[in-house]
């Protein structure tokens, strides 16, 4: 891996680390600061709404900045709000911390696509984005699960104090290995958000989001279907997770290389994918080692999608990349969020936990809908292209 690219990824590292990992901590942040689960929980609301509200606000602030200072910039902003949460002596100071360092969340993976983009040849634009996103699965993989048990050990706050000390490594990475200076080009508040005009832009914001709302319509409540459905026990579920968490992992890694070769083809063929998994799900949940080979091609499909759609947007928004993959990251949270709540709404009104990969199979036939259309559109438009001179001529 190129060091800027390494750098990169240790960066994304430590933001993944730092969304996920108070979804293991709950009980005992809960517990400190005296307020219930539920109470709690909306830290993690909080942070997915944090990310999909300042990324663009925060992309537009620093449109004009050098981006290896908007970048270094950023970071910083990650590690001030992970220093907070560490020192937070109450709940609304934590609430506060955690939405201050999820506004570097979207902005940090918007530009930071467009850098690895830029720093390697055409050929090999997604993958480059595909190598970062490496840091994000990691975070899933080893991240969330040691800085679970850090604060199982030592105290919540020992989480967000080594979380910190991820970000100070990150900075530094991201000083030494990135170069002085990167390409880009001068944008304007209106020529930015002019973006939001071409609907095919609008399309993949909108793919993005019925695709993570697919996979967190049933992912939220992958523990309890674990349990009460499969029947694992707490421990074999966190295994199970680890599974899922390798399957992230192999599935950026693929995602880049296919986008590479065929990138509309390889959209349409993992979120055609995604809804015969699920369906699967439905009816392997019921035998655990059945469960377990489809969760782990479920993690592999899930995260193959990322770097499609990272770098069509960039591919779309190519005036305005910046503010477009930065708009794209809010997108995905937007549908984290949407997900999880479709998921709940689907309990609530008394359906049975069986029936969520059900949820999850509309969503992700959504998304393929769209990019269906989408890649309709954008054969027509080559179309015309092509016949434009030809019938000048």
């Amino acid at each position: 891996m190129p060091l800027p690219l390494l750098a990169l990824a240790v960066a994304a590292f430590g933001i993944g680390t730092t969304e996920f990992v108070i979804m293991g901590l709950l009980p005992d942040v809960a517990r400190d600061l005296a307020v219930s689960i539920p109470a709690a929980g909306m830290l993690v609301s909080a942070y997915a709404l944090g990310v999909t509200i300042g990324a663009p606000i925060v992309a537009i602030a620093i449109a004009n900045v050098p981006r290896k200072q908007a970048l270094m910039r950023l970071i910083g902003i990650f590690i001030v709000g992970n220093l907070l949460c560490a020192l937070a002596p109450n709940y609304a100071i934590l609430m506060a911390a955690r939405i201050v360092t999820a506004f570097c969340h979207g902005a940090f993976f918007g530009i930071g696509s467009v850098v690895a983009a830029g720093l390697v040849a055409p050929n090999r634009r997604a993958q480059a984005i595909a190598l970062m996103f490496t840091g994000l699965t990691l975070a899933n993989v080893l991240g969330v699960p040691l800085g679970t048990a850090l604060g199982q050990i030592a105290g919540w706050r020992a989480t967000f104090w080594a979380v910190t000390g991820i970000g100070l490594l990150a900075a530094a990475a991201l000083w030494v290995c990135l170069p002085a200076k990167i390409e880009m080009h001068k944008a304007s508040l209106v020529h930015e958000f002019a973006v939001l005009k071409n609907p095919q832009v609008l399309m993949v914001l909108g793919i993005s989001v019925l695709a993570s709302a697919s996979l967190f319509s049933v992912f939220t409540y992958i523990t309890p279907i674990l349990e009460d459905v499969t029947g694992f026990s707490p421990h074999e579920v966190t295994f199970v997770l680890l599974l899922f968490g390798l399957g992230l992992t192999v599935g950026s890694t693929l995602g880049g290389k296919l986008a590479d070769w065929k990138l509309m083809r390889s959209l349409l063929g993992f979120l055609a994918l995604i809804s015969v998994v699920l369906a699967a799900f439905a009816a392997t949940m019921h035998d655990p080692i059945a469960a377990m080979a489809t969760i782990f091609v479920w993690g592999v499909l899930a995260f193959a999608i990322v770097p499609p759609l990272q770098i069509l947007i960039v591919n779309r928004a190519s005036h305005a990349p910046n503010l477009a993959s930065t708009l794209n990251q809010g997108a995905f949270n937007l549908g984290n969020a949407s997900g999880a709540w479709l998921g709940g709404v689907a309990i609530s009104a008394g359906a049975p936990l069986t029936a969520l990969p059900w949820v999850g199979i509309a969503m992700a036939l959504g998304s393929l809908a769209l990019t269906l259309v989408s890649a309709q559109l954008d054969r027509r438009a080559r179309r015309l292209a092509v016949a434009g001179p030809q019938s000048c001529a």
